[in-house]
């Protein structure tokens, strides 16, 4: 038999590949021999390869992305070297745009650039009838939605119990944000409704409970949204304890009164929405093509802190053409002012064929030659600057993001978080030295340190707050400054009635 192997490597096991489901279930009469082969990056490489080989595949296709593409090029190159016969076939963005400039194309025997759901598997078939294509690149054939076999009876029993599904209502964009790729689509597609939300019920009735959409529009059609989240609600009724989890992206500036009728019935816990804030600038909005009214932006994200229970996830890009570090700092004020449960503070990366390379001559864009292309310098900001903002970019998840410093935070911002902030994320880099692998325990002795040489009138106050949060996590160690345990065993009577600061007050007291 002529073994197909669709393959990957995820991010984390708990990412399942959607785009392998997509080609798998779109395979017509060679799905029967065609297998699924998924990874994690940072496996080792030879034993990929090992586990590839042992398949006997006359062909596999590799589904490449800014994150995998340098270990799949490690792969591929193994591959031909120990198995040439082997038919190798990419796809996926990182491979769809400069295709003649990257290595990993250079090993490969076809590239498929853009939809690969119809030419993937005409291609395999033309391989296998010895009927190959002259041409090395593919262009992908975009056929009507209606057309595509859905994925989602690809996902196993064990994907359904251990990892979230990508699920997609609708492909493609109709805004033209210059650092997407999805600039580069002409609209946004729907998949048949009825089809779709026939599919989400058998996927359900078979424990799917962990949803992750991947329309970047979810809320642009509003009577699509609301069918989608009433199809929840009904299962919600019939089975409260049993309630999904549901990730959505959302449009800031749409949320039409029909939709926020909806969304405050969902429990806690049920819905997550990431919003792309990306940058308040107007003008630097203008420049990338990035419509947006973030008046009215404002104005949602508030409603949906107040009036639901999403967690709420906005997103801000650092490194845009032409914002300054005084105008990203007001940002994330005018943001963090907002009170989102998390800030996702990202550096500005240039995605292959994406159109924000026509400012890299005007704004001395220079990016990273290797993956995933970040900002390294431009005309506003030198590369020590964006240095110092990668680091407070990854302190951020620690401390801002991670939901153990809920006390601590507000204390240790003020009124100007994003310069306070700074000063101390350019603090914790100066006395640990690492970005990486800060255990919770020396992030909290940091913390309080930092409190008592730099912020020395905060420092009793800091120290019954660290504590309290520190407690609050489930955290039970031994901190530097005191001895938790001890509050832990404090009398009963104390305890009493006491919030977690009182508590820890009376330890530093004794």
């Amino acid at each position: 038999m002529n073994t197909i192997v669709l393959s990957t490597l995820n991010a984390r096991y708990v990412h399942a590949s959607m785009g392998l489901r997509c080609l798998a279930a779109n395979m017509g009469d060679l799905r029967a021999q065609t297998l699924l082969a998924e990874f994690v990056i940072g496996q080792k490489t030879e034993d990929i390869v090992e586990q590839l080989l042992a398949l006997s595949p006359r062909v596999i296709g590799f589904g490449v992305y800014i994150w995998n593409v340098l270990e799949t090029t490690r792969i591929v190159a193994q591959l031909k070297l120990l198995a040439p016969e082997i038919c190798i076939v990419l796809g996926g963005p990182e491979v769809s745009y400069e295709t003649e400039q990257q290595a990993i194309c250079g090993y490969a025997d076809y590239v498929i650039t853009g939809w690969g759901d119809h030419s993937f598997p005409q291609l395999v078939s033309q391989i296998l009838n010895l009927q190959a294509p002259v041409n090395k690149i593919v262009v992908g054939i975009q056929p009507p939605l209606a057309s595509l076999k859905m994925p989602y009876r690809e996902y196993s029993d064990a994907d359904l119990k251990h990892r979230y599904l990508y699920v997609e209502a609708s492909r493609g964009c109709p805004f033209k944000c210059e650092f997407c790729l999805s600039a580069l689509d002409a609209s946004a597609w729907p998949f048949p409704l009825d089809a779709f939300l026939a599919e989400l019920d058998e996927l359900y009735k078979r424990g799917a409970r962990q949803f992750k959409f991947v329309d970047r529009t979810f809320n642009l059609k509003i009577d699509t949204s609301l069918a989608i989240l009433n199809f929840f609600l009904t299962k919600l009724e019939a089975a409260p304890a049993d309630a999904p989890f549901l990730h959505f992206e959302l449009i800031p500036d749409h949320l039409p009164e029909r939709l926020k009728e909806l969304l405050p019935r969902f429990p806690p816990g049920t819905l997550q929405f990431e919003l792309g804030i990306q940058t308040f600038n107007v003008e630097v909005q203008q420049r990338i093509s990035r419509r947006q009214k973030n008046a009215v932006a404002e104005a949602n994200i508030a409603w949906l802190r107040s009036n639901t229970h999403a967690h709420l996830h906005v997103d801000l890009i650092a490194g845009l053409p032409g914002e300054s570090l005084d105008s990203f700092g007001a940002g994330f004020n005018r943001l963090y002012a907002l009170n989102p449960h998390e800030i996702q503070f990202g550096i500005l990366k240039r995605l292959r064929g994406t159109p924000i390379a026509r400012h890299s001559l005007a704004f001395a864009m220079r990016y990273s030659p290797e993956a995933p292309y970040t900002i390294l310098a431009n005309s506003e900001l030198d590369f020590f600057t964006l240095q110092r903002l990668s680091r407070f970019a990854r302190y951020w998840d620690l401390i801002g993001n991670s939901g153990r410093f809920k006390r601590s935070l507000p204390l240790l911002l003020g009124e100007h978080a994003f310069a306070a902030f700074l000063e101390f994320s350019d603090w914790l880099f100066q006395q640990s030295g690492q970005t990486h692998g800060i255990a919770h325990e020396r992030l909290v002795n940091l913390l309080h340190r930092y409190f008592v040489d730099v912020r020395a009138a905060q420092a009793e106050h800091a120290s019954a707050t660290l504590i309290a949060d520190y407690v609050e996590s489930g955290a039970r160690s031994k901190l530097d400054f005191v001895d938790v345990s001890k509050l832990l065993r404090a009398p009963r009577e104390r305890q009493a009635g006491a919030t977690p600061q009182r508590q820890a007050r009376h330890l530093l007291e004794t």
